[in-house]
């Protein structure tokens, strides 16, 4: 299993939203980096959900419920190169916000490509990270 981290301007489309519709669509990535790793993305890989410009951090854990098929939002072709979606469901709304500003002050975290790949709108978590971003999500 792979480790995600996916980001959303809340006011487009929130934790609130994914968890509404109990399965939603990532939809509207336009970043060949940001698609291929969609198109790694299998059935039950975890997700952190991450609220960007708004907020400024991890809320949220999803799993993929469906693997990469083609952007239903696009004009261009649906091939081997085009633009991908995946179906995501929410798992947990995380009791503690884990902030930007504490992943970049973690020494556990500094690598991480939220931080150093910081215009990607998805990409993958390493799982020593992915367990330190929960641990911070569920401390009292």
């Amino acid at each position: 299993m792979n480790h995600w981290l996916v980001k959303s301007e809340p006011f487009k489309y929130s934790w609130d939203h994914l968890v509404k519709e109990k399965e939603g669509m990532w939809d509207g990535v336009r970043n060949y980096q940001a698609r291929n790793n969609l198109m790694e993305m299998k059935v039950d890989d975890l997700v952190l959900f991450y609220h960007s410009n708004e907020g400024k951090e991890v809320v949220g854990l999803a799993k993929v419920s469906k693997e990469h098929y083609p952007d239903p939002t696009t004009k261009e072709k649906a091939d081997e190169k085009g633009w991908v979606v995946v179906n995501l469901v929410p798992v947990e709304h995380f009791p503690k916000p884990v902030t930007l500003a504490q992943i970049k002050s973690d020494e556990r975290l500094k690598n991480m490509s939220l931080v150093r790949l910081s215009r990607l709108s998805v990409v993958p978590v390493r799982p020593e990270e992915f367990d330190v971003i929960l641990a911070l999500a569920h401390e009292s």
